[in-house]
């Protein structure tokens, strides 16, 4: 049975939502025309942060990636999901459902 330090260890993501993700960072920054240590810069990040997470080389917290979706003008769910269409939040916004 593990002790308390144990269970309180960050455990890794699966590689399928890493590579979600990272996928979905280079996507959405490519479509804005931002380079990786523009993106950095705008979410206040060091220059080389992005590349690692685009690369698969780094866990992050959902503060990260709330940061970079804020400049990416997406949302959380959009960077963490495999399906984009489902999440045009901006059009079913404005239809309503019958």
């Amino acid at each position: 049975m593990p002790n308390d330090s144990q269970q309180s260890k960050n455990k890794p993501c699966s590689p399928e939502l890493l590579d979600t993700l990272a996928s979905n960072i280079r996507r959405y920054r490519k479509e804005k025309g931002l380079s990786q240590e523009q993106l950095a810069e705008l979410a206040g990040m060091h220059r080389t942060f992005i590349s690692l997470i685009e690369r698969r080389g780094r866990n992050v917290t959902l503060g990260v990636v709330e940061a970079i979706a804020v400049q990416l003008g997406v949302d959380v769910p959009t960077l963490l999901s495999t399906n984009f269409e489902s999440l045009d939040y901006s059009k079913s916004e404005r239809e309503p459902h019958l």
